[in-house]
């Protein structure tokens, strides 16, 4: 019974649905957009393991920097101190970060170097800079799309199209960041937080993420125009049928539960510009 608990509460607190969508994103990438890559191949199976252990182990001391906050924002999410001891967080999380990046090593120097630079920053980011305007958006959205990167990392493509579903990967991480900061504005301003929505409001912090909007569209048919070239049809129904969608529905969203509507819409955009990987 114990040993149940405590696997539901580390699946919790490692968001194992998040951790899946990361790993299909990196398999989708290898499969899709390079052609000299084998899925099937250890090499690949250690580089996704290595990646989401990085990822897990970020989530992990997330919620342990957060407690106090989570249990205003969100008090039925609260694992750390319930299901698993803050001692047994901090453990985990420095097994996996420890793991993740020993496996990158043995990969390649480079996929280590990147795995230890994106451990530590998950920890700063959970240790200071989220609490920060911007910059700990900035992080996350960067590391996001890093994850996307590293699979070329492997395999050395110089892929285009790689360096576009990383761009999208980026902006998406990054508009649903800001929102996240717009639906837990209570319990970051209880606690001394300085995100955007509570330094700007949020009509301000609207008008943000509404030129973001723009700059990405622009970025990706950019990228396009000048690299990569698919048919226009190609984005309307998985990039800006949704981001229109995003935009209107953020225009008139207002209350916590708007917010964290659109935080999961986001993450449907972006499971649909991985799925988009199978059409090109």
């Amino acid at each position: 019974m114990l040993r149940k608990r405590f696997l539901v509460s580390f699946l919790r607190l490692t968001r194992v649905w998040n951790l899946l969508i990361l790993a299909l994103s990196q398999y989708f990438t290898a499969a899709m957009l390079i052609s000299t890559a084998n899925v099937f191949d250890v090499r690949f199976f250690l580089l996704v393991t290595s990646t989401c252990m990085i990822a897990a182990a970020g989530y992990i001391i997330n919620d342990y920097y957060d407690v106090k906050i989570d249990l205003v924002n969100k008090p039925e999410r609260v694992v750390i101190g319930q299901g698993i001891t803050r001692r047994y967080a901090i453990l985990l999380h420095t097994v996996l970060s420890i793991s993740g990046v020993a496996i990158g090593v043995f990969l390649d120097w480079r996929i280590g170097l990147i795995n230890f630079v994106s451990a530590f920053l998950l920890w700063w980011y959970s240790n200071d800079l989220k609490r920060q305007p911007f910059i700990g958006n900035l992080v996350v959205a960067i590391l996001t799309a890093l994850s996307i990167m590293i699979v070329d990392t492997l395999y050395k493509t110089g892929n285009y199209l790689i360096f576009i579903y990383a761009s999208f990967a980026f902006f998406i991480t990054l508009i649903r960041e800001i929102i996240k900061d717009m639906e837990d504005l209570k319990g970051d301003n209880t606690f001394g937080c300085r995100t955007l929505p509570i330094i700007w409001g949020l009509r301000k912090t609207k008008l943000l993420i509404y030129s973001i909007i723009f700059l990405f569209s622009l970025t990706v048919l950019a990228f396009n125009l000048f690299f990569v070239r698919l048919p226009l049809y190609y984005f309307i129904p998985f990039l800006f049928i949704p981001l229109l969608w995003l935009l209107f529905s953020l225009i008139r969203a207002d209350t916590k539960k708007d917010f964290a509507w659109l935080s999961s819409f986001c993450k449907v955009i972006l499971l649909l510009g991985v799925l988009s990987m199978a059409f090109v």
